[in-house]
């Protein structure tokens, strides 16, 4: 069965110059797939005219569906919601909500995406929030990571439900029987962190989680978790803590190998090495991430993402289709909510 996917093609830093061409080589590498590509229709025939020109784009595979607007990066959500119904961003969102596409892909303002995408879709019964969860690279493999950003201020119940459903998407992607879940903390220690933490681990010690307990925010990187669990606030500013760190250690790795010759030699000779750790920690091979409790799939890509980059985000929503994680979410919170019905 073909898996279609509506991408907002307008989204992002760099727009269609990336998403049509990332479409492409999507497209190039699963043969089983479609897309829909959503934006100004003159635009996106003249990037796939020029994808033409570098070994073709199976056009029976792709369907442009215009749009006349484009949410913008620094936007209101509310006043996207509101003045943006024909945006790119809505319409990729529409598309999934009619059954035209199984999942939808954007770049674009992530409060915006998360507002229209709950507005249009409704979230999952037994779940009161959508929350972000993406991979992050660990010394194993990686570590899934939620809430990144959409709920700045959550309760006990909140963290509980984000809990059940990364549990699910690990499940799902990693084929893992019993992923191991832990609540972010400031101390593994159970007499540690603020009433909100303890009292939802108190209930995912009672629930049907493999919960382990707390965890601190280096356990992310060590391997020994597969799903840590956070409100969106703390969530955020350890992803973007991370990027900064990545950041500086590149920095100063170029910096030392340029302070002379034998540096210079030494950077030549380890060069291997390093663009081998380049690839194993490039924020783009984990680009993609799940807006997870609505109903339906809805893919955030990073606003400044490359081709590559984009492509792993489609990546992301097909395994998505393929796995088919709502549906999963839905029957984990479905026994659930009759097991709490039954106590």
């Amino acid at each position: 069965m073909s898996s279609q996917i509506a991408i907002d093609v307008m989204g992002g830093d760099h727009g269609p110059e990336v998403t049509v061409r990332a479409a492409a080589r999507f497209l190039s590498r699963h043969a089983s797939a479609s897309v829909l590509l959503v934006g100004d229709q003159a635009t996106i025939e003249r990037e796939l005219a020029a994808q033409g020109g570098q070994g073709g784009v199976d056009l029976d595979r792709v369907e442009i569906v215009h749009a006349e607007q484009v949410v913008t990066m620094d936007e209101s959500p509310a006043i996207a919601l509101r003045t943006k119904k024909r945006s790119s961003m809505r319409l990729a969102i529409d598309l999934v909500k009619a059954g035209r596409a199984q999942a939808a892909v954007s770049a674009g303002n992530t409060g915006a995406l998360m507002a229209t995408a709950k507005f249009v879709l409704k979230t999952l019964p037994g779940i009161e929030r959508p929350a972000i969860c993406t991979a992050l690279p660990n010394e194993s493999g990686h570590t899934h990571v939620l809430d990144l950003g959409a709920n700045v201020d959550c309760d006990a119940e909140h963290l509980f439900q984000f809990a059940v459903m990364g549990s699910v998407l690990a499940e799902a992607f990693d084929e893992t029987a019993s992923p191991r879940v832990g609540l972010l903390n400031v101390g593994a220690e159970a007499i540690k962190g603020n009433d909100t933490v303890k009292s939802a681990a108190e209930r995912l010690q009672a629930g049907p989680v493999n919960y382990i307990g707390f965890v601190e925010g280096d356990d992310i990187y060590k391997g020994g978790v597969d799903v840590v669990v956070c409100d969106g606030f703390v969530g955020n500013v350890a992803l973007k803590s991370s990027e900064g760190v990545a950041k500086m250690i590149s920095h100063f790795l170029r910096q030392e190998f340029k302070r002379g010759v034998l540096s210079r030699i030494a950077a030549l000779m380890a060069m291997p090495v390093l663009n081998r750790l380049k690839k194993r920690v490039d924020p783009g091979r984990y680009n993609g991430a799940s807006l997870l409790g609505l109903q339906g799939i809805v893919i955030k890509s990073h606003g400044g993402a490359n081709v590559d980059a984009f492509g792993n985000a489609l990546d992301v929503a097909l395994r998505e289709i393929e796995k088919d994680v709502p549906r999963r979410i839905d029957q984990r919170l479905e026994t659930l909510l009759q097991e709490r019905a039954d106590a």
